[in-house]
């Protein structure tokens, strides 16, 4: 028996001693007094907040890549337009946000092929594809995974962590293109976790950055033993290291980033 239920005990036996003294002549006991459980915490009343879990999945339906069959529609155009007519074979199919060298998040649908990693732009309110950038497996020589980091005086920063991955690219990027937002001779590309991969299971699945680099690393192995390049070796880094991104103002991307312009998001109604 615990020490508290000793406490318990005690008080009940010197209570109906009390109780026995205390009565009158007539045979009458006074009122008892309330039971008491000196067991139980005391009760405050300061208000306890819990998660909400509809408002969170009120607020995940808004992104048009949750609605039913939406993501079934962007891997079926994917397969008909961008597999089929290059012979190639889909592996898997995945869901993240990239990061441009301007840090401006942008939703895409990534697809690793037996040769090739395609990262495509896809409207999930048309259900249209409109941009497809095509990566041969053989070029990829290096993924780095790692904290996002900035210079120093940036005022355009972000936490969390996210994968890039390299190809080789003849020529390096010009000063130019890299202060140039729409430029696309940047020989890489940065993902981190798009923001509906806690809405249910399927999304977990297919937006999980760790899986999905196993995957790719698997890919890229077997495509350059059949493919190997004259002028390097086969194989391909997985690295550990930060991940810069080369922004000091980014007024474009604070202005896109907290409004979401990267994704296929309801924006509300306008009416009378």
């Amino acid at each position: 028996m615990s020490h508290g239920e000793n406490n318990q005990e005690l008080w009940t036996v010197d209570h109906m001693k009390e109780t026995d003294k205390g009565k009158t002549g007539d045979g009458k006991s006074p009122e008892p007094y309330p039971a008491v459980d000196l067991r139980s915490p005391p009760v405050t009343s300061e208000p306890t907040s819990f998660p909400n879990p509809y408002t969170m999945q009120s607020a995940l339906r808004k992104f048009f890549v949750t609605r039913p069959g939406a993501f079934d529609q962007a891997i079926e155009d994917l397969k008909i337009h961008e597999v089929k007519n290059s012979e190639e074979t889909a592996q898997s199919f995945w869901l993240f946000t990239e990061i441009d060298h301007w840090n401006n998040e942008r939703e895409r649908v990534v697809m690793i092929t037996d040769a090739t990693l395609l990262v495509c732009k896809y409207d999930f309110i048309r259900l249209s594809s409109l941009q497809v950038q095509r990566i041969p497996l053989s070029n990829i020589d290096r993924i780095c995974l790692g904290q996002f980091t900035f210079p120093e005086k940036s005022l355009d920063k972000r936490e969390g962590e996210g994968m890039r991955i390299y190809w080789t690219n003849p020529q390096e990027p010009s000063i130019l293109s890299r202060w140039n937002p729409w430029a696309t001779d940047i020989p890489y590309v940065t993902f981190t976790e798009h923001p509906v991969k806690n809405s249910n299971e399927r999304f977990s699945a297919i937006c999980q950055m760790s899986e999905f680099t196993a995957q790719l690393v698997q890919a890229v192995q077997t495509a350059q033993s059949k493919n190997v390049a004259p002028d390097r070796t086969s194989g391909v880094q997985v690295l550990n290291q930060p991940l810069l991104i080369d922004t000091y103002t980014g007024l474009m991307s604070f202005i896109g980033n907290r409004n979401k312009l990267g994704y296929s998001l309801a924006r509300g109604s306008v009416g009378f």
